[in-house]
């Protein structure tokens, strides 16, 4: 099976092509935005697509199966890459499956985090906040929430053992992660990114894919802009 699979949730566009029978030589392309540049996922996430099916000898048709990572992340950069898989799936018969964001950042760690290590996935939510969720041995231990810093390291310290902490979020709020025994990748590690290999490998753990229609993003928390028509009028 011929896997596409992306992830928009971050500033960063990651994208990659894997073919089942060769796993070990999924190819991954990503942009990363320079510091005050926006993110490009509107500019950069088919162009990434294109060239990596070109590299392979291989066309959008040629796709079986769209991984897109769900979230939570930024409400554009979902909206971008679920309506982005709905279309190709829609126009290619390709199946869709719906990946969680922390999840792919947190698999992709585990392969060199020591035995018995946690793994905490944190993406920066803005608003002081982190999008959190733990795993440990493969097994969810902390359920995704959208946490303070100071909310985040307690139950890192409640839950307890030894701990992996990736992405943004993690060299955002290092110092309360590291206060409570928690370990964070190097700030130039390629483990803060969001992996679109392991996008595609749990992708590809999906028995079936899934109907277009319920591909959605996860956004976790309520939209930082409100459509005027639900703000609460002022009470006279």
């Amino acid at each position: 099976m011929i896997v596409l699979g992306f992830d928009t949730a971050t500033p960063a566009t990651a994208v990659a092509l894997l073919d089942e029978a060769r796993p070990a030589q999924a190819a991954e392309r990503r942009h990363e935005p320079a510091p005050g540049e926006r993110p490009g996922h509107a500019a950069q996430l088919l162009a990434l697509a294109a060239e990596l099916l070109t590299d392979a000898e291989l066309q959008f048709g040629d796709v079986e199966r769209i991984g897109v990572g769900v979230g939570p992340g930024t409400f554009t950069g979902l909206r971008i890459g679920v309506a982005t898989a709905r279309a190709l799936g829609q126009s290619t018969g390709a199946e869709l499956v719906g990946v969680s964001t922390l999840r792919a950042l947190a698999a992709a760690a585990e392969p060199g985090a020591p035995q018995g290590t946690g793994v905490l996935a944190v993406i920066d939510a803005r608003r002081g906040e982190a999008f959190a969720a733990g795993w440990r041995d493969g097994e969810p231990v902390l359920d995704q929430a959208a946490l303070a810093p100071a909310q985040l390291a307690q139950l890192v310290a409640d839950e307890g053992g030894a701990w992996l902490a990736v992405g943004d979020g993690a060299l955002r709020f290092r110092e309360d992660l590291e206060r409570v025994g928690c370990s964070v990748a190097s700030d130039g590690s390629e483990r803060h990114g969001v992996s679109a290999r392991a996008v595609c490998r749990l992708a590809l753990q999906t028995p079936e894919g899934t109907a277009r229609d319920l591909v959605v993003p996860d956004y976790l928390r309520p939209p930082d802009a409100v459509p005027p028509s639900s703000r609460k009028k002022p009470t006279a």
